[in-house]
């Protein structure tokens, strides 16, 4: 598996997920010492999701967050480049019948504003551009439409980011050792959290990227944040900048 600083190769993630989909959701539990469900609740918050509404929760994985969101009533597809964690979610916890579509995010197979919202959670910083990916969500939302996003991020307090950088970081691995199912996968996924964009360096990717009202919130400390956005409402014909 190349590094996180070089480019990422869309076969190379999907297999990497595939190997680790059977101890996935146990592990993200472990390794965050059980925030990422505190963190998958406060982005359902932020969606404010309305019962007949349109979403999609891509890089969605097993799709343990796609049907939490669906429990507001609103209609969610979990889309995921990874069959394995696909094939893993149908068994385990697709009792809501969630569609689940395997999609490459960079190129959706999705028509133009096809979705109230989009939302990512702890995977943009695998795709393999961005600005791309960022863009092609905003072809498939309505105008108006909203964007959340949750991924780890860059410590504020600078006593803990140096703690998280010299210590939970380089930790990782070995915690990801005792209850992965695909151990080195952790090295990788550690150093595409050490090579993400800051808080604010994302918020301008985003607004770059065609989407207004830009902002984000800080989750413990900064260990994670949610950027949000929204779709530009736009004369007929004008399309995304």
């Amino acid at each position: 598996m190349s590094r996180a600083g070089l480019d990422k190769d869309p076969h190379e993630v999907a297999e990497m997920f595939d190997g680790v989909a059977r101890g996935y959701d146990r592990t993200n539990s472990v390794m965050t010492l059980g925030f990422d469900r505190r963190w998958r609740e406060m982005t359902r918050r932020v969606l404010d999701l309305r019962p007949g509404e349109r979403v999609l929760d891509l890089a969605a994985g097993t799709g343990v967050s796609t049907v939490e969101f669906a429990a507001s009533g609103a209609w969610c597809v979990a889309a995921d480049f990874s069959l394995g964690m696909l094939r893993q979610g149908r068994r385990r916890r697709n009792r809501r019948g969630v569609p689940m579509v395997a999609a490459d995010a960079l190129r959706l197979p999705f028509a133009d504003e096809s979705f109230d919202a989009v939302t990512v959670s702890f995977g943009l910083r695998n795709f393999q551009s961005t600005v791309v990916a960022l863009r092609e969500m905003a072809r498939v939302v309505k105008p108006g439409g909203r964007l959340v996003i949750c991924e780890l991020s860059t410590p504020t307090w600078r006593p803990f980011r140096a703690l998280y950088t010299n210590v939970l970081l380089r930790a990782l691995p070995v915690v990801a050792s005792k209850v992965s199912s695909n151990p080195d996968a952790y090295v990788y996924l550690t150093e595409s959290i050490r090579d993400w964009w800051s808080q604010r360096e994302l918020g301008e990717l985003i607004a770059e990227s065609g989407w207004d009202d830009v902002a984000w919130m800080n989750l413990t400390f900064g260990f994670a944040a949610i950027h949000r956005a929204v779709k530009p409402v736009r004369a007929l014909g004008a399309g995304v900048r």
